[in-house]
């Protein structure tokens, strides 16, 4: 419904303008004459009680006497009408609405958000959708529609552009004009009050006019629909995003901007990575990537050959590649001897290649041809300056032939101006981008590459942890509680410690003396040398009051230092509140790290990992990520970081034990998933070397404002989790214990060893056709999903002696969780044993839970198996060609 609505409102066959206006230079008359003057072929309606007609066109005064049913309605009046003519929209049936009109959450006040709150539950009520308030408009040349007050009409193409400035709207269009950038819808959300950037996504992301989207975004709301759109999509078509605020000012100018917080700039980044989003930093770099995608296959990595006729622009590229973490391709020794071969002796012999000035096109298309080939290069920037003996556009036709020959990406930079014109228009003409500098051609040469690892994320199939993992989540939520009924938010060091160790992350051996003798039968337990602190939560530098003593090596010694702290810190702090005191081994470890968390109001729960130590501030050697955290996940994390190169094993050292780090991540990751409560935590350092890896020290903020939802545990969440509330033990007919469960990345290679033995007959029922092999890429789709959109539940079984597939159920909803397609396969050694019975009956169950309206199946007519199993649960079945569509209203079943 929701989705239709969506479709309604940029392809409308009749427009209302309300609002329109007869006097020039207002908002009212720049809509009704763009719309009107560009070429739209549909009715519009001006309203306006106070006047007859405008530029020509009758006007009326109420939607209420408009002779036809209203599409789309576009509403310029002042920000007080606005409550009342959204409601009349929904009274008369219009389906989408353009809300132009500002004056709301922007200037403050109880008044302006009473009335977004009114015209909010409008849209709700009547099932409406609305893009504004405080927008431009839109624009979809394809219809010849400019339903903005945007001074003039975009060009047709296939980029969808998304904004929230409605002013750089305006210099977007006036630019892509003139470098004659083509749009499939030019669209300005403003506030985003209900149709925001996800809905958009998902609405572009499915039309076949749109090739890529492209964002200017200033703020974000909802980081969850957004992710889960972006993740459903970048797949298949790039999303460019401009994020402005990068800096504290530009956050805070954006913030006041949109109403909204702008959010931590560096999570940003990481959220983008996740969902495999393309973040651009100029308006030029946004469409440059745009073009270069639509007419360029991805570069497979980072390494690019230069081909140039001088020195000059060879250097500046070189160096720009090497800043922005390119690498100059090293010519295998076959490349070399064919450059050798056929270009003048005088040329550069290593990459960049230089030709030399006097270069004929031939040597061009020679040297082009030659790095292509070469298996070591991942894409190849063309440098040509004009000179007196150069012919630009010769060498741009040959250029043009070689690129018939690789799939490699290929970028030109015909530098100059008239000379190089009609060189410029060739390569473009075939499909190969070209810039005005080599810097700019290396720029996206590096956001493409960018995204080809972003998408590698994305297809990655996780490795298996490496052992079992039982998390004391329990005692963890008792040890939360106690601190937070003590009214403390900070843990001490000895509860951060143990809420770690529940977690099975290693901490160094510890314990809490309240006397000197159990401080001594603490330190002959856990050995020497030891290190003793003050345990007190109103006591956090405790070096500054005497609350720390380090190399303690005898029981003589433990029970000194007991006293010594203790007095030290009763002199100084007197009214402190002293738990005792935390005695703790010394341990060294060659490496240290950090591992952290802290929840940022857009994203939730981050995880910061990467160099630690005391100098943490000053080489500012982290990454951030978003829980929840695979094995995949967790050594990208690690891979990002400089000192990964020295934990890997650097020089002959020995390097630290990766996986392990991993494994912690991954441990760590679900700490946060399983605690909303926790505001930070700071594990710092984190000892690592060749034996393993241990925490040191350890900081736990908690938050005592957050209320748990028991129904919605996950909400602070911006990435749904793996659904483990719908793991469930059956029986089959035969006896055969099943575990119904959620599947899971890490099923790829049983989920393709089930399909690989599936016979004729199963492989028509479920795919309509045989298959002759499933990819990688097939499998990813299946096995990686968003849970949020998706849920898929396979039947593992245990036969011969290993864990094996039985089945799998899946239920595929539209993005607004109203409608799901419903799919289910059995593997044959497990048919006839009630299987797809009982799987079906659970997902079912499941869709209710999810709040899922319907629920719909194609069968073909010879499956009467499943055509039984329908009529059984009340669908309704409908005769198609060769088969049945199925369809169940979900709350209809038993």
């Amino acid at each position: 419904m929701l989705t239709k609505k969506l479709s309604k409102l940029f392809n409308p066959k009749v427009i209302a303008i309300i609002g329109a206006s007869g006097k020039e230079g207002t908002v009212g008359h720049s809509l009704i004459k763009n719309i009107i003057g560009s070429g739209f072929d549909g009715i519009v309606y001006p309203i306006n009680p106070k006047r007859t007609n405008i530029l020509g066109v009758k006007t009326y005064p109420s939607l209420e006497l408009v002779p036809d049913q209203v599409d789309l309605a576009i509403i310029a009046t002042a920000a007080a009408a606005v409550p009342a003519i959204v409601e009349d929209c929904g009274i008369h049936g219009v389906s989408g609405i353009v809300l132009i009109s500002a004056g709301f959450a922007e200037i403050g006040g109880e008044e302006g958000k009473a009335m977004l709150k009114r015209i909010s539950d409008t849209i709700k009520k009547y099932n409406m959708r609305m893009i504004g308030p405080n927008c431009l408009g839109f624009i979809k040349p394809s219809i010849k529609l400019n339903a903005s007050f945007a001074n003039r009409m975009a060009l047709p193409g296939k980029i969808a552009f998304i904004s929230q400035s409605g002013a750089l709207c305006t210099a977007i269009l006036d630019w892509s004009v003139k470098q004659n950038v083509g749009f499939s819808h030019f669209v300005s959300i403003g506030s985003a009050l209900d149709v925001s950037f996800h809905d958009l996504i998902d609405y572009f992301g499915s039309d076949p006019q749109t090739t890529s989207i492209v964002i200017y975004m200033e703020s974000l709301t909802d980081a969850r629909s957004f992710l889960s759109a972006a993740r459903a999509f970048s797949r298949n078509k790039p999303i460019i995003v401009l994020k402005a605020g990068k800096s504290s000012e530009g956050a805070k100018a954006a913030m006041s901007h949109t109403g909204s917080l702008a959010g931590n700039d560096f999570v940003f980044d990481a959220a983008f990575k996740r969902a495999g989003v393309i973040r651009v930093d100029t308006i030029a770099e946004l469409f440059n990537i745009a073009q270069a995608l639509a007419m360029q296959e991805k570069p497979a990595g980072k390494r690019i050959a230069i081909v140039t006729n001088a020195g000059g622009p060879g250097v500046i590229a070189t160096d720009t590649l090497i800043a922005n973490g390119g690498e100059l391709a090293n010519l295998s020794e076959e490349t070399m001897t064919e450059l050798n071969s056929c270009l003048s002796p005088n040329w550069s012999k290593n990459n960049p290649v230089d030709v030399i000035g006097d270069a004929r096109p031939v040597d061009y298309e020679n040297a082009v041809e030659a790095c292509l080939k070469d298996k070591g290069v991942d894409g190849v920037l063309v440098i040509l300056t004009p000179q007196s003996m150069t012919n630009p556009t010769e060498t741009a036709f040959r250029i043009t032939q070689v690129a018939k020959k690789s799939n490699k990406t290929l970028l030109a930079s015909w530098m100059g101006a008239d000379d190089v014109e009609e060189g410029r228009k060739l390569l473009e003409a075939n499909s190969i981008p070209v810039y005005d500098t080599p810097e700019d051609a290396v720029l996206c040469f590096m956001l493409m590459s960018h995204y080809t690892r972003n998408l590698e994320l994305l297809h990655e199939t996780p490795a298996q942890i490496p052992s079992k993992f039982h998390p004391r989540v329990e005692e963890s939520r008792e040890l939360i509680k106690e601190v937070l009924a003590d009214n403390r938010t900070v843990m001490t060091e000895f509860e951060a410690k143990r809420l770690l160790d529940f977690y099975q992350i290693s901490v160094v051996k510890n314990g809490l003396a309240t006397t000197e003798d159990e401080a001594v039968k603490i330190s002959e337990r856990i050995g020497y040398p030891l290190v003793m602190k003050i345990a007190s939560p109103d006591i956090l530098h405790k070096t500054d009051v005497g609350g720390v003593i380090l190399n303690i090596s005898s029981s003589e010694e433990a029970r000194n230092s007991y006293k010594k702290i203790m007095s030290s810190v009763n002199a100084k702090m007197p009214d402190a509140d002293i738990r005792g005191i935390f005695v703790e081994q010394m341990s060294k470890r060659k490496y240290e790290l950090i591992i952290g968390c802290k929840k940022d109001p857009i994203f939730g729960p981050t995880i910061v990992f990467g160099m630690g130590g005391v100098a943490v501030e000053i080489f500012k050697d982290t990454t951030v990520g978003l829980p929840p955290l695979n094995m995949a996940l967790a050594m990208r994390l690690i891979e990002d970081t400089k000192i990964y190169k020295l934990i890997k094993g650097y020089r002959g050292m020995p390097g630290a034990d990766i996986e392990a780090i991993q494994f912690l991540l991954y441990k760590f990751s679900y700490l946060l998933m399983d605690f909303p409560q926790i505001l930070e935590i700071d594990i710092n350092p984190f000892g690592v070397d060749e034996r393993g890896g241990i925490v040191l020290d350890a900081k736990v903020i908690l938050d005592d404002k957050v209320v748990i939802d028991e129904k919605n545990p996950y909400k602070h969440l911006v990435i749904s989790p793996y659904p483990s509330k719908y793991i469930k033990d059956i029986v089959l007919d035969n006896g055969l214990p099943v575990t119904l469960r959620p599947i899971k990345p890490e099923d790829e290679l049983m989920e393709k060893e089930m399909f690989s033995n599936f016979s004729e007959r199963t492989q028509r029922f479920r795919f309509f056709q045989l298959i002759k092999d499933i990819s990688h890429d097939q499998l990813i789709r299946y096995t990686q999903i968003d849970y949020d959109r998706e849920i898929a539940i396979i039947a593992e079984v245990t036969d011969e002696g290993r864990k094996k597939m039985a089945g799998v159920a899946r239920l595929i909803a539209d993005q607004y969780n109203e409608t799901a397609e419903f799919a289910i396969v059995i593997a044959d050694p497990w048919h006839s044993h009630g299987l797809g019975n009982k799987i079906t009956d659970y997902i079912l169950e499941i869709a209710k839970t999810h709040g899922i309206k319907t629920v719909y199946a194609s069968i073909l007519a010879v499956n009467h198996i499943m055509l039984h199993m329908f009529r059984t649960r009340g669908f309704k079945l409908t005769k198609v060609e060769d088969g049945y569509y199925a369809e169940i209203d979900v709350k209809n079943l038993g």
